[in-house]
């Protein structure tokens, strides 16, 4: 028997990673289009006790889902599935395709031969299914992350990834090792009809704009660091316990990764919404907009090079500044717009 689901197409942002490329093209297969979905929330959170060294790690808590943790703003979930073992995790998949629902499912690079870690580095990916061919012993992947690849590789090949230990076995697996894929495999599921999703008239971006200042304008409190506020603690925070002689390396790589990529889609949105609505400051704050998560990616770089002694305590704080300013500077600069509307 043979499977192959039509219309699964690639979604791709430079900034962005697996997850946010998963998640789009399994909105799109449902109708949804993918930027106002996930481009429309601009948040911070982080949960120390909750970071996953996982190339698709986003913070979520309590009963949210990753998807609603990326698109609060939308009637949109997902689901992480944890089969007992690696033939439940196909035939859990299998059955899905064979309904005409594609799939993202946890792989470990070490085993794509389309991957460049492919035998060398384990890194754990996500990336999207949508067909087989069991006489071929074949399965249709989908991995939008460059160099990119949408073709087919042999069932055994993703069993591998999908069942790895992902073990951290030499210097060169970083930041996304350690951690068991186990299988796992996310849906996602929409709680409306995408065409009663809001449009994107001036009344959604005063809507969204308005949620986002709520948010960042929020004390942060409970298990984590939430809101400008929580950025900026947890970065003051990060500081020091560099001074202090901590590793910081892992946590703050994987944190710097879910802001950049929430940061840089948004930046999308707005300048969509601003072209769209033909609203010109609105392209001129997403420009400011990605300046901020050109911050976190030179963040993410500095992560990179603390543990050799590269970045001292003093120049990272002075990083901090930089995104910081510029980031209290761009809200004040989507208020005005938002005013303007």
């Amino acid at each position: 028997m043979s499977v192959l689901i039509g219309d699964v197409r690639p979604w791709r942002h430079d900034l962005g990673g697996c997850l946010h490329g998963c998640l789009a093209t399994l909105l799109e297969h449902r109708g949804a289009a993918a930027l106002p979905v996930l481009g429309a929330a601009w948040t911070f959170r982080h949960f120390p006790d909750g970071v996953r060294r996982e190339e698709y790690y986003y913070p979520y808590a309590g009963d949210n889902s990753l998807l609603g943790a990326l698109a609060p703003h939308h009637p949109v979930r997902s689901r992480w599935h944890e089969p007992a073992d690696a033939a439940a995790g196909w035939r859990e998949v299998r059955e899905q395709l064979r309904a005409g629902v594609p799939v993202a499912v946890a792989v470990d690079n070490y085993h794509l031969p389309f991957r460049p870690a492919y035998r060398d580095v384990h890194s754990n990916h996500l990336v999207v299914v949508h067909g087989y061919d069991e006489e071929r012993g074949t399965v249709r992947v989908l991995d939008a992350v460059p160099p990119a690849f949408h073709g087919d590789i042999t069932l055994a090949e993703l069993a591998a990834a999908r069942d790895s230990g992902n073990e951290l076995v030499h210097e060169r697996d970083m930041f996304f090792t350690g951690v068991r894929i186990g299988n796992r495999w996310l849906s996602v599921e929409l709680d409306a009809a995408p065409e009663d999703f809001p449009a994107l008239d001036r009344a959604e971006v005063d809507r969204v704009l308005g949620l986002n200042r709520e948010h960042f304008a929020a004390p942060s409190g409970g298990d984590g660091y939430q809101g400008l506020a929580g950025q900026h603690s947890f970065l003051r925070d990060t500081v020091k316990r560099l001074g202090a002689g901590e590793d910081v390396r892992d946590e703050l790589f994987v944190a710097s990764g879910a802001a950049l990529a929430c940061t840089a889609v948004h930046a999308d949105w707005l300048a969509l919404a601003g072209r769209t609505l033909d609203l010109p400051g609105l392209v001129e704050q997403a420009r400011a907009v990605d300046r901020v998560a050109h911050h976190w990616s030179a963040l993410r770089i500095f992560a990179a090079l603390t543990t050799e002694g590269d970045v001292t305590p003093d120049r990272l704080n002075r990083r901090v500044d930089a995104l910081m300013r510029d980031h209290e500077n761009t809200l004040s600069g989507l208020e005005h717009e938002r005013a303007h509307l």
